[in-house]
C-alpha cells in the first residue's frame, strides 16, 4: 500500500508504508497505520464535511444541531457545540476526535490529549479551507478519491463565483449576526470571504473581535450599503425591519435589507457557496439600486 501524506490541501503517495500523515489547522501532524473508522465530530459544519468526503458511515458521534445531511439526525449526541461531555465521548470509543478550535474546542482538545484520544483541529477561516477539510477528512478515512472530487467540486464553483464578480463595483456590507445585542462578524471570519467574493466589502471588517458587538451609533456613522440579517431559521427575523426607524441609513433609503438562511452561509461547509450564491445576487441588485 502507499503512503499518504497531506499537508494543507494536498496529498502525495509514497510507497513503503501504509501510514497515513494528516497535518491540521494547528500545525500538528498526525499520523496514523490505517483509515480512521469511529469518527466523533464536535461541530455541525464537520459532521457534514465528513459526508461530503465519503466518510459518513465513520461517524459514531456528534453535537445538537447536526442535522445534515438528514442522516446525522440520529447520531450519537456528546453534548453541544460549546460544551462536550468527556464521559460520553470516551464511551464511544472514537479513534479520532475532530474538534472546532475556534467553537471552544480548544477548551476539550487538551483533556482527550492527556487521555490518550487523538484528535484533529479544525479551524477554517476562508472559504478554499471547506477544500481543505474535505481532503483531510476522506485522506484520514481511506475515501481520498471521493473527497477529492468533492473538493474540485467546491473549488470549481468557488473560481467561478469569484469569476463572475472580481471586477463589480465594492458595497459596504453589514453583516447582522443578531440584534439584542447588536453583533456582527469581522474579516477573520469566513463570512467575510463571502462577503469578499461577491465584491463587497465587510463594513466592520476591521473590528479586533471575532463576533463583535455595535452600537447603533457606529452603523449609523458608518452607513451601510447593504445589511443583510441572520437569524435562528429559515424566515427572515422580524427584527432586520427595525432598521426602518432610521431612513437616512443608505441601505433604508434604497431598501437593500436582505436575509440569507444561517445554514447556507453560517456552516463552513459546501452549501456556503449556495448562500454565496444568494449573497452575491443581492449585493448585484443593490448595485443597481444605487446606480452602480
Amino acid at each position: 500500500m502507499g503512503r499518504v501524506k497531506v499537508e494543507g490541501n494536498t496529498a502525495a503517495i509514497k510507497s513503503e508504508t501504509r501510514a497515513i500523515e494528516v497535518t491540521d489547522y494547528l500545525g500538528r501532524s498526525l499520523s496514523f497505520s490505517k483509515p480512521i473508522e469511529r469518527v466523533i465530530a464536535l461541530a455541525p459544519h464537520i459532521v457534514e464535511n465528513v459526508y461530503s468526503a465519503g466518510a459518513g458511515e465513520t461517524l459514531v458521534g456528534a453535537v445538537d444541531y447536526s442535522d445534515y445531511p438528514a442522516s446525522a439526525k440520529d447520531l450519537v449526541r456528546v453534548g453541544a457545540i460549546s460544551s462536550f461531555s468527556l464521559e460520553a465521548i470516551v464511551s464511544l470509543k472514537p479513534d479520532l476526535v475532530i474538534v472546532w478550535h475556534s467553537g471552544r474546542g480548544a477548551n476539550v482538545l487538551e483533556k482527550l490529549e492527556k487521555i490518550g484520544i487523538p484528535t484533529y483541529a479544525s479551524d477554517p477561516h476562508s472559504l478554499l479551507d471547506v477544500a481543505r477539510s474535505i481532503r483531510d477528512y476522506g485522506a484520514l478515512t481511506g475515501n481520498a478519491d471521493i473527497a477529492e472530487a468533492s473538493a474540485k467540486t467546491f473549488e470549481l464553483k468557488y473560481r467561478s463565483l469569484a469569476a463572475l464578480h472580481q471586477e463589480s463595483e465594492a458595497v459596504s456590507v453589514l453583516y447582522e449576526v443578531w440584534n439584542q445585542p447588536l453583533q456582527t462578524l469581522n474579516n477573520k471570519h469566513i463570512i467575510s470571504d463571502v462577503i469578499r467574493l461577491c465584491g463587497g466589502v465587510n463594513l466592520f471588517g476591521d473590528e479586533p473581535s471575532l463576533a463583535p458587538v455595535i452600537s447603533v451609533e457606529s452603523v449609523l456613522q458608518r452607513n451601510p450599503d447593504v445589511i443583510i440579517a441572520s437569524g435562528m431559521g429559515e424566515e427572515q427575523p422580524e427584527w432586520l425591519n427595525d432598521w426602518y426607524t432610521w431612513p437616512q441609513l443608505k441601505a433604508v433609503k434604497n431598501k437593500n435589507l436582505y436575509f440569507i438562511s444561517p445554514d447556507l452561509l453560517q456552516r463552513h461547509t459546501a452549501r456556503i457557496l449556495d448562500g454565496a450564491e444568494i449573497m452575491c445576487s443581492q449585493l448585484d441588485a443593490a448595485r443597481l439600486k444605487l446606480g452602480l
